[in-house]
């Protein structure tokens, strides 16, 4: 094994390392390589080449660490350089605040508003669907969405609370 392994190892190293660009995973993969090699040496039906079994080997473990590793591993710089999106605490609080507070305004519309803007925002249906949904026509549905926006528009604005998220 110690022979096979000085003959080989430094061209299967570098058959791997083409595949996978990366000299640590490399060297991971050749020590499974003659690791299996080791366990398996009495399959090898002198049918090939030693090295071409090798480099098959090889082959065969290096795509199946590039299926399981992530597209591109990143590195602290691009990960420094990724812009963080998401809301601060104080963004969160504040929209967490508009949640509940308009929550509060849906509550004073008539029961009528309030159905017809559940369903439309809260479970994403369509104008047609909740006409059939509610039993009324689509020209009701619209005018009802009209009224309730304007007035949950008036009661959000009199509690202080402007139209857009922070």
């Amino acid at each position: 094994m110690q022979v096979l392994f000085a003959r080989h190892h430094v061209r299967v190293y570098r058959f791997v390392l083409r595949l996978v660009n990366n000299p640590s995973t490399a060297e991971d993969l050749i020590s499974e390589v003659f690791l299996d090699v080791w366990r398996q040496a009495g399959r090898f039906e002198a049918r090939s080449q030693v090295s071409t079994w090798l480099l098959a080997i090889a082959r065969f473990k290096a795509l199946s660490a590039l299926r399981k590793k992530p597209e591109s591993a990143l590195d602290d710089e691009m990960a420094e350089a990724i812009e963080d999106t998401s809301d601060t605490p104080e963004v969160s609080l504040q929209k967490k605040n508009k949640s509940e507070l308009l929550r509060e305004c849906l509550k004073s519309l008539s029961p009528e508003h309030r159905e017809v803007v559940d369903l439309v925002y809260y479970h994403e249906k369509s104008i047609e669907e909740v006409a059939e949904l509610v039993g009324i026509p689509e020209n009701t549905v619209k005018t009802r969405m009209f009224y309730a926006r304007k007035r949950l528009s008036e009661l959000l604005k009199a509690a202080g609370v402007d139209r857009g998220w922070p």
